[in-house]
């Protein structure tokens, strides 16, 4: 058995929000991913890995709000979001206008 910290992602798919990384030899088709995303970003691949399972490939990248629901289901942990590769959204500036008060 390969340990987990010698796999790399077959890919990591730039996302909206970041990257999403899928480690295709993982996986054991329980389509998990793809049920739970809200934006059906995911779809069940055409082809094997090396298990004899058809892992998941995304279809609509610019969909993903990266969300990690298909991390937090995954059993396998199959499919992640890289730590670190998460965009960072601008910090909105937020501006207090005080009336001026005049007591005469």
């Amino acid at each position: 058995m390969i340990p987990y910290s010698e796999l790399s992602p077959d890919a990591e798919i730039e996302i909206l929000e970041g990257k999403l990384a899928i480690v295709k030899d993982l996986c054991k088709g329980c389509s998990f991913c793809i049920e739970f995303c809200p934006k059906h970003v995911l779809a069940i691949s055409k082809d094997f890995n090396k298990k004899g399972y058809h892992p998941p490939v995304v279809k609509e990248a610019m969909a993903c709000s990266n969300c990690k629901l298909c991390e937090y289901y995954c059993p396998e942990f199959a499919i992640y979001t890289p730590a670190g590769s998460e965009k960072k959204k601008p910090k909105q500036k937020s501006t207090v206008v005080a009336k001026e008060v005049r007591h005469e």
